[in-house]
């Protein structure tokens, strides 16, 4: 990593500017479906986008669902390794931290350790790309403190729509 007196700190070209470039298959409108108990819920609206001279991807995600939250989220790179970590906040006042990673048309999420709330169960997401880069199917897994078995929650279908 270099630092540049005007620009701060800066990619040096190698694993986090690779791993930056990945991110790019998430940008743009998506819709979500999910795949949650009761009555078929309305489409959600999901925005990936780059901030801050594309140094960090944004997550915005709006639901008309009453009671259902909405969220931001913030990728951030390694400069050195490549490894990704998102921050997550919602409507609620939630803030979480995930290990992320995306490679392979595979983006996974994890949230093992306790961060800015108690870790009451463990989360992990596991999303599958499409070959046309458009769909990404995924699921959102819990299992609760103390417990190594892991249990389905819910589905999410993310389809590009600009």
């Amino acid at each position: 990593m270099t630092i540049d007196e005007d620009e701060g700190f800066a990619m040096d070209g190698s694993a986090g500017q690779e791993a930056l470039e990945r991110l790019d298959v998430l940008v743009g409108e998506w819709e979500v479906e999910a795949d949650l108990p009761g009555p078929p819920a309305p489409a959600v609206r999901s925005v990936f986008e780059w901030t801050l001279d594309g140094r960090f991807l944004v997550q915005r995600t709006e639901i008309p669902i009453p009671g259902a939250p909405d969220s931001m989220a913030i990728v951030a790179v390694d400069p050195e390794t490549g490894a990704y970590t998102q921050h997550y906040f919602d409507s609620r006042g939630v803030v979480r931290v995930y290990a992320m990673s995306l490679a392979d048309g595979v983006w996974r999420l994890l949230r093992e350790a306790p961060d800015f709330s108690p870790l009451a169960f463990r989360q992990r997401f596991t999303g599958h790309v499409g070959d046309d880069g458009d769909t990404i199917r995924g699921t959102w897994e819990k299992s609760m403190a103390g417990s190594t078995t892991w249990e389905h929650d819910f589905t999410l279908i993310y389809r590009r729509s600009c």
